[in-house]
């Protein structure tokens, strides 16, 4: 008897997407599911372009299964499947999940980035999606995606200073700018120590320097959000990527904690929709609710 036809999740690693909070608790129940059906699909090509065994053309073959399903033009992959039902039933469009795809076909092909302008051009396929999919779920105005376009690639840097170490070590792939390791004169070997360099240390927190400086675009996001539950969680979001933006601009990520301790998210989380909700009912009593620009650094 022939063995079964392998699909994209029986390449699962088991690893989550930390930093990106899917259909959390202050997210609407009857909005959870696309949510759901588009973790699954994007775990699923995430392990895959991940997985350490896998030839690339084998990566690059599964993802065209996973592509393929979603659009319909084959029923082969069954992560990709709860996806293409909700897009079908709510109206969505499939871009946001195509554009993912084009970051992870890239993860296959692509281990180093020359500069900061190119791992931004990578952000807008691996990250700035995920908060698109979000807000079209939702309903909400396209004014929001600039703020959740610099909210979701200041996550998605984040995590790959988080795991810088590792994904040098396991993969081979390195995020962090090489001209910003040129200037610290460095090579990406450096990633491989127990412990960051001074020289290291100072080239990522110069990362982390512009990962900051997306922060206060972020920052409006609540703001322009107009259901109740989201903005709930897109400033707890926010108040995530603050406190480990805080944290990677002064700790070694080689060698100290850089990730948020399931207690300390939760508390971290209380506070930041308690400000935010109340923050909304000021604004509905007519008090100021103030306006601050999208773009970072206009402040």
């Amino acid at each position: 008897m022939s063995s079964p036809i392998k699909t994209a999740e029986d390449y699962g690693t088991g690893k989550t997407v930390e930093n990106f909070p899917v259909a959390s608790r202050l997210i609407a129940p009857a909005l959870r599911a696309p949510i759901f059906a588009y973790y699954r699909f994007a775990r699923a090509a995430d392990d895959i372009a991940d997985h350490a065994t896998l030839a690339p053309e084998r990566k690059l073959e599964l993802m065209q299964g996973l592509e393929d399903t979603l659009l319909g033009r084959r029923d082969v992959d069954p992560a990709a499947r709860p996806l293409r039902a909700q897009c079908a039933a709510r109206g969505l469009s499939p871009q946001h999940a195509l554009d993912l795809l084009t970051a992870f076909r890239q993860d296959v092909t692509k281990r180093r980035y020359r500069d900061w302008d190119e791992l931004m051009a990578y952000c807008r396929y691996s990250a700035m999606p995920v908060g698109r999919f979000v807000l079209d779920v939702h309903g909400e105005s396209r004014d929001t995606w600039e703020p959740s376009d610099a909210l979701c690639s200041a996550l998605q840097i984040i995590n790959h200073l988080q795991d810088c170490a590792r994904d040098y070590r396991e993969l081979d792939r390195v995020y962090v700018p090489l001209d910003s390791l040129q200037t610290h004169g460095l090579s990406v070997q450096a990633l491989s120590e127990p412990r960051a360099s001074p020289a290291l240390l100072a080239c990522l927190h110069e990362v982390a320097r512009k990962t900051e400086a997306l922060l206060p675009a972020a920052a409006d996001l609540p703001l322009f959000v107009r259901n109740l539950r989201l903005g709930a969680e897109t400033a707890v979001i926010v108040a995530v990527a603050r406190k480990l933006t805080a944290w990677l601009l002064t700790r070694d990520p080689l060698s100290e904690p850089v990730h948020l301790s399931k207690m300390a998210a939760l508390a971290l989380a209380a506070r930041a929709s308690s400000l935010e909700l109340t923050r909304r009912l000021l604004r509905a009593c007519g008090a100021p609710a103030g306006r601050r620009n999208f773009r970072a650094g206009e402040r």
